[in-house]
């Protein structure tokens, strides 16, 4: 199973950007999908998730901002980023839990860099 991240670079403040995030490989079903980020020095947070059946959940401070979505034909995970602040500079990953028989695993994109200048 891999995971393609893309959609970071470079924004003013107040622009946006969308992340995708396409699954490829072997599997039987994706159930949650998520996006995380990390700063230099910080532990790497949820920023929001989905669930199999459309339920998401956000961070506080990207609610109203944020907007996750999937493709379940394409197994790809969207970000949609408005209004970016500078505090939302980091390096995003993305993530998917694969289901199997034996138990449902991880995985975790290579991370996309987004830079909001202000």
């Amino acid at each position: 199973v891999q995971l393609q991240a893309s959609g970071g670079g470079l924004v003013q403040a107040g622009g946006s950007l969308r992340l995708s995030c396409a699954v490829s490989g072997s599997f039987l079903s994706i159930t949650a999908m998520g996006w995380y980020r990390q700063l230099p020095g910080k532990q790497r947070e949820l920023v929001a998730g989905i669930t199999t059946g459309g339920s998401t959940n956000y961070v506080d401070p990207v609610k109203g901002r944020f907007s996750i979505s999937r493709d379940n034909a394409k197994n790809t995970v969207y970000l949609q980023m408005n209004s970016l602040k500078s505090e939302d500079t980091a390096v995003y990953y993305c993530n998917v839990q694969i289901w199997r028989p034996a138990g449902t695993r991880s995985y975790w994109g290579q991370g996309t860099l987004v830079t909001v200048s202000s």
